[in-house]
């Protein structure tokens, strides 16, 4: 069974060919042991029933498709937005592989990240040996200025202490005492891949500035900081920086991973680009204010900068929508003094006709959604804005006092009467929900696409077609450099979502003679 040369097929339609068809149900009846057809079809039946959910929603000891990845995940990522760091996780090899393939398969790009190899021995006696050879090796094979350290579940099982091992390995000479080498524990089993950015951020700002603060003076360098948290869409990056510069605005990107994850194709490798400074982050203190955009992720963070740095870091939501990017821009302007250019009010302006020009086809839309708390908060708000109706709202990694939130931001508009809002949850609940109260879409990350395809099985008439918003998506191409945040990613936002409402309004009226009422190219 092999490929011809000339005509090399990927696995679809490959698997199609009947010699292929063939063995693999040669495989089923003789190694499977599987149950009759009617007994599956029985049971997937069984499975999207009212019945069912009731069980499912009491499940306690099993989660599927968590719609959340680990800490260590997220603690990357900030290292990442740091200019010629090294992102350092105290574990296995085959953590750190997880991590590099999933930012992998999400940025389509090659991803900087190295582990000390932990294995059986060391989680019997601690990881003090992997960490001096494997911070040697990295600073010498790989040449970065600053390695920031993390963990994985083996090392906070045992209890390994980071600040002890790192002081212990420059002590000993593996590195010279001035390294930098900021630390964060993250463990996998608590939390999620938000908590470990917040975590690792945390951890690199204390390294730089918590006994560093003698010489600080709020507002002597007239900058203001930007806190992005666990952010994937790297338009959202140069967004920020573009709105702050039509306003003349003085501002620090604080973790800025755009450049090392979108780099050119142009002959040149290149493992570090861009990213913030050591010299930014230590003087980021002496800032007027900082902001946080994703404030229901960066807990540890905003205690740092209020009690360390001594700044406000007044409450704002993430800068998504109408309202989330004039909240944002108006505070940017409390803050600085500078005031809102004509180029953003006619951005604005733009944003408002397209959201006239399309609220007749939004209007009464119900769209099922999840993702991370600030996420999904700054959507939920926008389909308001926009006259849809959110209906099953999910956030894993949310809490009962972001619950709380929501709810009091569903309460605010009659679009969102009906909406029931969810954490802790996982996918196989939002199954349930989808097929007991059926949506006209979902929002959500790459693995609804199988809450799709069960839809679709059990009839077209219960399909609910998912629109790819969040993280990860690794399904499609190049959704990781659009925009979600500002009046710009609001746009791009309202022009995902009405085109997929148009799309599928085609796809239900395109039966020759018999859904084809109307010749109409004008919607």
């Amino acid at each position: 069974m092999s490929q011809n040369v000339d005509n090399i097929k990927p696995s679809y339609p490959l698997f199609r060919d009947q010699e292929y068809k063939d063995s693999l149900a040669l495989k089923r009846d003789g190694f499977e042991e599987k149950h009759p057809q009617e007994t599956i079809d029985e049971t997937f039946l069984w499975t999207t029933t009212e019945e069912y959910q009731e069980l499912n929603f009491q499940r306690e000891a099993l989660t599927i498709n968590p719609a959340k990845a680990c800490q260590p995940l997220g603690a990357v990522l900030c290292a990442l937005g740091f200019e010629k760091t090294m992102p350092y996780v105290h574990g296995s090899q085959g953590c750190v592989a997880y991590f590099r393939t999933y930012f992998n398969r999400h940025f389509k790009e090659p991803i900087a990240c190295v582990s000390d190899s932990m294995t059986e021995d060391a989680a019997v006696f601690g990881g003090q040996q992997n960490m001096k050879d494997g911070l040697q090796n990295c600073r010498e094979t790989y040449k970065p200025e600053m390695i920031a350290v993390s963990t994985t579940c083996m090392a906070e099982v045992i209890g390994d202490d980071l600040n002890a091992f790192i002081n212990n390995t420059k002590k000993d000479g593996f590195v010279p005492e001035e390294f930098p080498t900021p630390f964060a524990h993250t463990p996998s089993f608590v939390g999620s891949h938000v908590t470990g950015w917040d975590n690792m951020f945390e951890g690199i700002a204390r390294y730089f500035t918590l006994n560093h603060m003698e010489d600080k003076v709020v507002g002597s360098n007239h900058k203001i900081n930007i806190v992005p948290g666990f952010e994937t869409y790297l338009g959202n990056f140069r967004v920020i920086k573009r709105m702050l510069d039509e306003m003349e605005v003085g501002y620090t990107l604080l973790s800025d991973p755009e450049e090392v994850l979108d780099t050119p194709a142009d002959g040149q490798f290149r493992m570090y680009s861009g990213g913030t400074t050591q010299e930014e982050i230590k003087d980021a203190p002496n800032a007027c204010d900082t902001l946080l955009l994703q404030p229901w992720q960066l807990t540890k963070t905003e205690k740092l900068v209020k009690n360390t740095w001594k700044h406000e870091a007044p409450k704002i939501s993430i800068p998504m929508g109408l309202d989330g990017t004039d909240e944002f821009l108006m505070k940017v302007s409390e803050i600085t003094g500078h005031e809102i250019p004509e180029s953003l009010t006619r951005e604005r302006g733009r944003l408002v006709d397209m959201m006239t020009d399309s609220h007749a086809w939004l209007h009464g839309q119900r769209f099922a959604l999840w993702g991370d708390p600030d996420f999904v908060l700054g959507m939920v708000r926008f389909l308001l804005e926009l006259g849809a109706e959110p209906t099953h709202i999910l956030a894993n990694n949310g809490n009962k006092r972001w619950k709380k939130a929501m709810e009091a931001l569903l309460g605010t508009s009659p679009y969102g009467a009906n909406s029931t809002v969810h954490v802790g949850k996982d996918l196989w609940h939002m199954r349930s929900l989808v097929f007991t109260d059926k949506p006209d879409f979902m929002i959500g990350n790459s693995y609804g696409k199988f809450i799709q395809r069960d839809t679709l099985h059990k009839g077209k008439e219960f399909e609910v077609p998912l629109i790819r918003l969040g993280f990860p998506i690794f399904d499609r191409h190049h959704l990781h450099r659009q925009t979600t945040l500002g009046y710009e990613g609001a746009m791009q936002i309202l022009t995902t979502l009405v085109n997929a409402v148009l799309e599928r309004l085609d796809e239900e009226t395109r039966g020759m003679q018999t859904t084809d009422y109307n010749y109409d190219l004008v919607r």
